[in-house]
């Protein structure tokens, strides 16, 4: 694979809400909620026999109404028999990303890359991977490399906890103490080729302190969000997620000083008696970017 220097566009995405395809009531609820990605699932959530009919109502729906951020559809894995027809389907409903389950390799995205270029889908349609398999977790920094090749699309990694206990046999312990080295290594892996990384989903959408702590451990080891079952579970999503005001403000002195005539190709700089690097500049310019969409979204809220 060619290597190349790959964009990765900012997005916020702190609250990623999976809905099934095939559920009116809550398709048409999306538009109104205040989650940054909607993940509308052809796969888990959908029956068999409801496939066809779930890939004809999602694009009914995307046709006639979008929700506030992203739009994103999770397809059936590549061995189901319905992967073709979900591309297909995919291409007419005009989401932001196509999201892979069960990615294991790079040939897995490869796959999808190569169907989406024999099919001239639009150069803006990413791809996000769920990492929930032991050979997902071991192939993760080499499937998160194909988000720096030439023609990558590859923007995003989001961890399946449920999958990965089934397979490993690993119980669903408070805290999720022998689960955090995985979680580390596919953050390690998103991180290292730019990607993002969403944490796994919290299966009781009833339990509001469980949910928040997991939500805070998430933060912690650097995701940028969690992916959820619930419109419940948005608004706590978004504040932990959310970006920090002092932060903001601090990195908006960077880009600033970094931005003066006499700092012009300076790879370090002494901002209030401190050292402060380029590398600083791009993390400093990711987290303004981010508050700007936060504050966009308010002023049309």
């Amino acid at each position: 694979m060619t290597r190349a220097t790959h964009h990765h566009p900012v997005r916020l995405r702190r609250s990623v809400l999976s809905v099934p395809a095939d559920n009116q009531r809550a398709l048409a609820k999306v538009s109104a909620l205040d989650a940054d990605a909607v993940i509308f699932d052809l796969e888990d959530a959908v029956a068999p026999d409801r496939k066809a009919e779930a890939r004809d109502a999602l694009v009914r729906h995307l046709a006639s109404s979008r929700p506030t951020g992203e739009a994103i559809i999770r397809v059936n894995a590549a061995e189901s028999g319905f992967r073709e027809k979900d591309f297909a389907a995919a291409l007419a409903a005009r989401p932001d990303a196509l999201l892979l389950p069960k990615v294991e390799s790079p040939a897995d995205i490869q796959a999808a890359l190569d169907w989406l270029a024999e099919n001239d889908a639009p150069e803006e349609l990413r791809l996000w991977a769920m990492i929930e398999t032991p050979r997902g977790i071991i192939n993760a920094p080499a499937i998160a490399e194909t988000g720096r090749t030439s023609g990558g699309r590859l923007d995003c990694f989001v961890v399946g906890l449920n999958d990965l206990r089934k397979e490993t046999g690993v119980p669903a312990l408070p805290g999720r103490t022998y689960l955090v080295p995985w979680l580390m290594q596919v953050l390690l892996a998103a991180r290292g080729s730019g990607l993002d990384a969403i944490d796994a989903v919290f299966n009781d959408f009833r339990d509001a302190a469980g949910f928040a702590a997991e939500c805070r451990q998430g933060r912690d080891m650097g995701y940028d969000g969690k992916m959820l079952i619930h419109p419940a579970q948005i608004d706590e999503a978004n504040r932990c997620f959310g970006v920090d005001e002092a932060a903001v403000e601090e990195a908006r002195a960077i880009i600033a000083a970094f931005a003066q005539p006499e700092n012009a190709g300076r790879g370090v700089i002494n901002l209030h008696g401190r050292m402060v690097e380029r590398l600083h500049l791009d993390q400093a310019v990711k987290l303004a970017a981010k508050a700007d969409i936060i504050e966009r979204r308010k002023a049309t809220s």
